[in-house]
């Protein structure tokens, strides 16, 4: 845990390397102190369409984003949450990128009706 789950305009491939903005949300949930690093899972994936506002868009340079969802077990309190999400976007503010938006957010999933399996 946690799951970290970045969604993104398509284009910004172009010109980022996604696996350094992975790189940098894994980084932010390493500054928390929450989690080993062994148990961060952080995946990436692209939108092309979408819509914003008041109407279907394509991606284009007007419209990027990216959107991180951290999911993890219940049981950490508000500062601790909330001290994640400014790591992680912190985190990607580095990359100084223009007319985009940026999103984190912090989702608590029941401890009682987690289940994984590892083989």
């Amino acid at each position: 845990m946690p799951h970290c789950i970045i969604e993104y305009s398509q284009e910004l491939a172009q010109e980022l390397d996604i696996k350094e903005i992975m790189s940098a949300v894994f980084a932010g949930a390493v500054k928390s102190l929450l989690f080993s690093p062994t148990d961060i899972k952080v995946r990436a994936t692209p939108f092309t369409y979408f819509t914003v506002g008041n109407g279907s868009q394509t991606s284009n340079n007007q419209q990027r984003f990216i959107h991180v969802c951290c999911k993890i077990l219940s049981g950490r309190n508000l500062e601790q949450r909330q001290e994640l999400s400014k790591l992680v976007l912190s985190h990607l503010n580095s990359f100084a990128i223009k007319s985009i938006s940026i999103s984190v957010e912090i989702v608590d999933m029941e401890r009682e009706s987690y289940n994984k399996r590892v083989s």
